[in-house]
């Protein structure tokens, strides 16, 4: 193998292994470089791919965006309730909460009470009618209330809604009468009118009123009764 052997000099047989040897070397180097560019080529392309997805997927931010954060991120301070606004949500808050239930042997409310007037429903002009200013504890426990003279009242208003006669002008009565009333109780006080207008005072003349319609109003300090129709014929 190393020692040629033919009919020509020794010479020509290495010239010819020489080229074959040099073509075979050029042959591998050529495919091998081809190998190195297609696999360079094939991670290029991929990483030029993933590149753009990421510029595509991550807009780029504006400088000046960067330094100033967007105004809509910034909130508008909301300004506190006006003090009306306040006064009224109390006021609607308070009137939502539920009445305090009555305390037994505790004082006599308004709430608590009814008062009503009854009349004979006529009289001749002239006469003394007798009426009654009946006081009532609605509730369902005992309370104390003053039901004294002094904070009864009836008075008279004829048609228009003036006033008539008051049963404290001419003959104010004092004195307190405190009682306990039971639940349910009723309490009737009469009072005799002596069939004469009157003013607050005493000090107009008094005349009889004419025939016609009218209506008795009852007070219990600062309690009062609707009205009652009373005809005077």
């Amino acid at each position: 193998m190393l020692h040629p052997v033919g009919p020509l000099r020794a010479r020509v047989y290495w010239r010819r292994r020489l080229v074959v040897l040099a073509v075979l070397l050029v042959v591998v180097g050529a495919g091998a470089w081809g190998t190195v560019a297609l696999v360079s080529s094939v991670r290029g392309g991929s990483d030029g791919d993933a590149v753009a997805e990421r510029t595509a997927a991550s807009p780029r931010t504006p400088a000046l965006a960067q330094v100033v954060p967007s105004l809509s991120a910034v909130r508008t301070p909301v300004p506190p309730p006006a003090p009306e606004e306040l006064s009224a949500a109390a006021e609607s808050a308070a009137a939502e909460l539920p009445a305090p239930a009555p305390v037994a042997g505790g004082p006599c409310t308004d709430e608590m009470l009814t008062i009503e007037v009854r009349t004979p429903g006529s009289a001749a002009v002239g006469s003394k009618p007798v009426f009654e200013l009946v006081v009532v504890n609605a509730a369902t426990v005992s309370c104390v209330r003053d039901l004294g003279k002094g904070v009864q009242e009836l008075i008279m208003l004829d048609g228009d809604g003036a006033r008539v006669w008051g049963s404290n002008d001419c003959f104010p009565e004092s004195g307190a009468d405190v009682r306990t009333l039971a639940a349910g109780e009723v309490v009737v006080f009469p009072v005799l009118w002596g069939g004469l207008a009157s003013t607050p005072g005493c000090a107009a003349e008094r005349t009889p009123p004419p025939p016609g319609a009218y209506a008795v109003r009852g007070r219990l300090d600062t309690k009062s009764s609707p009205d009652a129709p009373f005809t005077l014929t």
